[in-house]
């Protein structure tokens, strides 16, 4: 099985303010990803969703589309926490992989998710969404890295095992599906 975290606990401190709740194209920011992932994991038998977040307002627009809201609390500590809050709500097996993705990437497409659910086979361990030589999210490990996942501290994501040779790529359709709203400029804009 592949579980998608989709993770929606910034702490948005270059922002500002909660930018998740921002209106970007008539919609919440958050809900342009969870809206794509929600449609591809209903045409899809092999994945479960979990939206993971602090904000109230967050989990109530996924339980609104019937996806899996898992609290995060401890979230504003760093994504480390909002990372082992969602591991914390699944129920994982061997030859499982996690899938995350972060809420901030509005324009990221089922077919980029779906090639990364694909890469997932046995001997895998990790894969990472790329556009040519720029790496971004999602990420997918294998089961087996869950305990290092879990290991991760403070602000720090899955970066440093990605690194690892043994990392596959698998290439976004547009370097538009990798950015990620930081500043209202990059909402605006």
């Amino acid at each position: 099985m592949k579980h998608i975290l989709f993770l929606a606990s910034g702490n948005s401190r270059r922002f500002g303010e909660n930018k998740l709740l921002k209106v970007l194209s008539g919609k919440p920011l958050y809900r342009h990803g969870l809206d794509t992932l929600a449609e591809l994991v209903r045409e899809r038998e092999d994945c479960t969703l979990a939206v993971v977040s602090r904000y109230a307002a967050v989990r109530a627009g996924a339980q609104a589309l019937g996806v899996r809201a898992v609290d995060s609390p401890e979230s504003e500590k760093g994504l480390s926490y909002t990372i082992r809050a969602g591991l914390d709500a699944l129920d994982l097996q061997d030859g499982d992989f996690i899938v995350f993705v972060v809420a901030d990437q509005p324009y990221l497409t089922q077919k980029t998710v779906a090639r990364l659910l694909d890469a997932a086979a046995p001997g895998v361990r990790m894969a990472r969404v790329v556009f040519g030589e720029r790496r971004g999210n999602p990420n997918l490990f294998c089961a087996a890295l869950a305990p290092a996942l879990r290991g991760l501290e403070g602000d720090e994501g899955g970066r440093e095992l990605l690194r690892g040779a043994d990392c596959v790529t698998v290439q976004a359709g547009s370097e538009r599906e990798l950015y990620d709203v930081d500043t209202v400029s990059d909402l605006n804009g």
